[in-house]
């Protein structure tokens, strides 16, 4: 169930791409999404530039910082702002990220949740707090995580459908973030993504990682999308059927021109199966 408002082909907005494109957006880029705590209370003149963009684009709002499964209370005037932030730009959809990352304060890292009944009730009260004040649906996004905990009771495609259902919000899928799970943790990304609702997919994330051994990827959204992750894209294609598509690309970040074939691959893949 994608959102009406979101189609095609994204790619995260980044100050680094703004002056690229001012002078052009490419013909392939059909949304973008947003970092809200990045843009939340900016200089004028940044605002009037991201206007510029909003009035003319569907964007979406990409939490970082809200630490869904955090254990210190959820930042509702955050949440505040988020939300008047969304209205000001006529942004339809918020997501999130399944984890936890501040402790009295950030970690700057997204940490994994343990997969318990536990860990399931507090995060839904914590989902449902925030539907609440945002007084709509949010999507929460599959984490990609190095560490297993050892407590765990069940696994992670579990854990995330009863978290979707009890909450009763949307999944952002990230397609990168399944393979390297699957390569961390020794499963079948095929298998995984099979389990999973599509209807409540509401968009895909793409990105590149690094290889730091031959079974662990580091999930750093710094290098080019790779092969396997392409195909598991056109598998999800197959499955679940055409859904908004986003390139992130959030460290060692090129010029616009070098990601824009990425874009078009996004774009080139969706035309395959609308075809």
């Amino acid at each position: 169930m994608h959102h009406p408002a979101l189609h095609g082909a994204g790619l995260g907005f980044r100050r680094d791409h703004l002056d690229a494109l001012e002078y052009q957006v490419p013909d392939c880029i059909d949304f973008f999404e947003i970092a809200p705590e990045n843009w939340i209370g900016t200089d004028n003149t940044s605002a009037k530039r991201l206007r510029a963009f909003t009035e003319r684009y569907p964007f979406v709002c990409h939490g970082l910082s809200l630490s869904l499964g955090g254990l210190t209370p959820l930042n509702t005037e955050l949440l505040t702002d988020i939300k008047q932030f969304m209205r000001e730009h006529h942004v339809p959809l918020y997501t999130e990220h399944l984890s936890w990352c501040s402790d009295h304060g950030q970690l700057y890292d997204l940490l994994p949740l343990p997969f318990t009944e536990d860990a399931i009730k507090h995060t839904v009260a914590r989902i449902r707090q925030t539907q609440d004040v945002l007084e709509q649906q949010i999507g929460i996004e599959n984490a990609s995580f190095y560490l297993q905990a050892p407590l765990n009771e069940m696994d992670e495609a579990a854990f995330i459908n009863t978290i979707l259902s009890e909450a009763d919000c949307l999944l952002h899928l990230d397609v990168n973030n399944v393979y390297v799970n699957s390569v961390n943790h020794a499963y079948d990304p095929y298998e995984f993504l099979r389990k999973l609702p599509k209807e409540r997919v509401v968009y895909l994330h793409m990105a590149g990682h690094y290889q730091q051994a031959e079974n662990l990827l580091i999930d750093t959204h710094g290098e080019a999308v790779i092969d396997p992750v392409w195909q598991l894209l056109d598998f999800t294609y197959q499955q679940f059927g055409i859904f908004p598509t986003l390139l992130e690309r959030d460290y060692n970040i090129p010029p616009l021109a070098e990601l824009v074939p990425e874009v078009a691959q996004i774009a080139s893949l969706q035309r395959k199966y609308r075809a």
